[in-house]
């Protein structure tokens, strides 16, 4: 079987870890002259306000995420060396191993980089980590970054 490697997908959130995975993901990317997508995703923020509290409204509230999503992406195309690397950026709201695992689908990845960040353990026992739900739920193969 010969592997070509013609779309990579990384998750970006602002952490060390994820900064690492695009690292490789931009490397790998120009090795292979594909194309880099560099993707993140906001969980919908159900409950971010507290018990007492009211929500933001809508518009408030999208207007942050936005900011926010376009300052993490702004940052990590800053410290990428991607001169010559065709990529992009996609912003996502939702659950980010199934806006992932769709990114994917919808481009056609041959390969998603993500970073392994510790998630607390209530959170692994119920949830699982978004690495672990990734490798079992993505349609081409992970690899993931310690």
């Amino acid at each position: 079987m010969d592997w070509q490697v013609n779309t990579v997908v990384t998750g970006v959130d602002g952490s060390e870890g994820s900064r690492r995975a695009a690292e490789h993901a931009a490397a790998i990317a120009r090795h292979w002259s594909a194309k880099l997508l560099l993707v993140t995703v906001v969980r919908t923020p159900e409950g971010w306000w507290g018990i007492g509290g009211a929500p933001p409204s809508p518009e408030a509230l999208s207007a942050a995420l936005i900011e926010g999503q376009q300052k993490i992406l702004s940052e990590i195309e800053g410290h990428l060396e991607l001169d010559g690397i065709e990529h992009e950026t996609v912003e996502e709201l939702g659950d980010p191993v199934s806006r992932l695992v769709d990114v994917c689908d919808e481009n056609d990845a041959d390969l998603l980089v993500i970073g392994r960040r510790g998630a607390g353990l209530a959170e692994r026992i119920i949830l699982g980590s978004v690495a672990d739900r990734l490798c079992h739920m993505a349609p081409c193969p992970v690899l993931i970054i310690p």
